[in-house]
């Protein structure tokens, strides 16, 4: 451990685990605004390509969460949120040096950039969680939340703000400008500590209490390494005949369906379809060209970030179950008003804006429900015997219902109307509430193992 790590206060670290947040959702978002420049930059008229083009980033994320997670293990979780952000950095860079009509060099870019990204969304929580104090870790996953959704707000007003711009500069600078934040991202963790809990988990007690010995008091020093040294032995001795099928026996069953199912769930009832594809959507509304509909979703933008903070307020206060119906019940009515509206009075009698204001609706009732809560669940509900192998499965289905809707939704609406498309994800959104009320045990206010004793019962 050099001296130079020795002087580094905590809010360093925090600030550069909130900025890995920051990181992931930019380039989330930043496709939202490029997206129409680069149609109509490449005369892009196949609804195929663009979906593909859009969730490319996605299908790199699927792997990237996983690969990650068993590498950092080996190399540790600093070595690999470097190796992610110098990925992410390169990835961005090619991205906005893409070749005229270089669609697979695109779509090879964003599967580089997913890479990353899926990298980024399990190593940075988990650096965090495993360097912050026991008091602070419960408002890491409210936190993040907000950093990925701030992270998606400056993508929006960075296409805004370059929305002026020849069409083949503009959507070329949205991406290319990703390496920013990745950059920055890279400089600030050279000078961060590894996890004293891998140190740990690799027999260095001595340097796991150097690193504590930065972020804690004195007195907090010795029970705390006490306590990872405990929690390593135990994990160690629990991960050992765990297999796929381990997951899906009697004993584990009824909880790791709850928390896969959460986890789709969240995907498929189609907020991603809203935030990758809300100017297509205005413009398709309104025939306002999509290039021109950029501030739409800078208001998708602050909505999530208010209702992120909404969310850490009361995340305390209310049941997960009741959030999580709540929140469901509402986005399932705000997809299908507007097909009954449609059925009732007729497209002709319908404003063209009314399908964006129940969008709106639906995102306000997603930010402080479904999008943070599905994470809250997912550390909850799983045992310690299972955690890491049913965590690393719930965000791999989580990722490929996020690659399927953002692949899907411009094929779905080439060929229905909007109000059909979004009518279809409300039904799954009702599904997705029923799945809540009847498959998912409430984990508020419970240990672990009032949890596990429940699954083992049913």
């Amino acid at each position: 451990m050099n001296k130079e790590t020795k002087k580094i206060p905590s809010g360093f670290i925090y600030f550069f685990g909130a900025f890995g947040g920051i990181l992931f959702g930019y380039d989330i978002g930043v496709m939202t605004g490029a997206l129409p420049f680069l149609q109509h930059d490449w005369n892009l008229t196949n609804a195929s390509v663009i979906g593909w083009i859009t969730s490319s980033l996605m299908l790199g994320a699927i792997f990237g969460g996983a690969l990650a997670g068993q590498l950092s293990d080996k190399f540790g979780r600093r070595k690999m949120i470097l190796v992610a952000s110098f990925v992410f950095a390169v990835g961005a860079i090619m991205a906005g040096l893409s070749p005229h009509n270089g669609v697979a060099w695109l779509l090879f870019t964003r599967v580089l950039l997913g890479l990353a990204v899926g990298a980024a969304s399990a190593l940075v929580p988990s650096y965090m969680s495993e360097m912050a104090p026991a008091r602070s870790r419960g408002r890491l996953s409210g936190l993040n939340q907000l950093m990925i959704v701030s992270g998606m707000l400056l993508s929006y007003i960075v296409d805004f703000i370059l929305k002026g711009l020849a069409h083949g500069l503009a959507w070329r600078l949205m991406l290319g400008l990703a390496a920013v934040p990745a950059i920055i991202l890279f400089l600030g963790v050279l000078r961060l500590p590894e996890s004293p809990r891998f140190l740990v988990k690799l027999g260095k007690n001595d340097e796991a209490r150097q690193v504590l010995s930065y972020i804690r008091s004195d007195d907090e020093i010795q029970p705390e390494l006490n306590d990872i040294q405990a929690t390593v032995t135990k994990e160690a001795s629990a991960e050992k005949n765990v297999n796929l099928g381990t997951l899906f026996s009697s004993k584990y069953r009824y909880l790791v369906t709850a928390g896969i199912g959460v986890a789709a769930f969240q995907q498929f009832m189609g907020a991603n379809a809203i935030f990758y594809y809300i100017p297509l959507i205005v413009e398709k509304a309104t025939g306002q060209a999509a290039a021109d509909a950029l501030l739409w979703p800078i208001v998708q933008g602050a909505i999530l970030v208010l209702g992120a903070i909404l969310y850490m307020a009361i995340a305390e206060k209310f049941k997960r179950k009741t959030l999580l119906i709540l929140g469901g019940s509402m986005m399932a009515l705000s997809f299908l008003m507007p097909a009954i509206l449609n059925m009732v009075m007729g497209a002709d009698k319908i404003p063209p804006m009314m399908i964006v204001v129940f969008l709106s609706i639906f995102v306000a009732f997603y930010s402080f429900t479904w999008a943070p809560l599905t994470w809250v669940l997912v550390g909850e509900l799983f045992p310690l015997a299972i955690r890491g192998r049913a965590s690393g499965l719930a965000s791999s289905f989580n990722w490929i219902g996020s690659f399927l809707v953002g692949l899907l939704f411009p094929i779905m609406t080439a060929t229905m109307s909007q109000e059909m498309v979004f009518a279809i994800f409300g039904i799954i959104s009702i599904i997705a509430v029923l799945f809540v009320k009847y498959r998912v045990p409430e984990t508020f206010g419970r240990t672990l193992e009032e949890i596990e004793a429940e699954g083992s019962n049913l």
